[in-house]
């Protein structure tokens, strides 16, 4: 899985992938695996993309607005995002970004995310 998702955030960054072809992918299950608990082990190369698949839940620390802290649950963040409802699962985007000096907190969709100054990783949520 790991190996399809390199190719794909190769592609992507380029621009010579189209949503007709990455929804194909996802349709297929060749695309979206599992989502981690948070980002840590994956937020080494900025610019990168994976797609997980997502259960939404209200559980859990979350730190910034539209740019995460590494360590932010997944599924907490997708819910505070408006990607995905709790209990509900769906493919979500995630791509590392390089992480800001400060992360603003805010309440989102009954989600508490909580304000933090420096971390050294950071990933952004999207739909796709």
């Amino acid at each position: 899985m790991k190996v399809v998702q390199e190719l794909v955030t190769y592609f992507d960054r380029r621009g010579e992938l189209s949503q007709k072809q990455l929804r194909g992918l996802l349709n297929q299950g060749f695309l979206a695996a599992e989502a981690p608990p948070n980002m840590l082990e994956l937020c080494h190369d900025i610019g990168a993309n994976y797609y997980f698949r997502v259960r939404g839940d209200t559980e859990g620390q979350v730190w910034g607005t539209d740019v995460y802290t590494g360590d932010s649950l997944l599924s907490v963040a997708a819910v505070h995002a408006g990607l995905v409802k709790p209990g509900d699962t769906a493919v979500v985007k995630v791509t590392v970004v390089a992480p800001p000096a400060k992360y603003q907190g805010s309440i989102r969709n009954n989600v508490k995310a909580h304000d933090f100054g420096r971390y050294g990783s950071a990933y952004k949520l999207s739909a796709i």
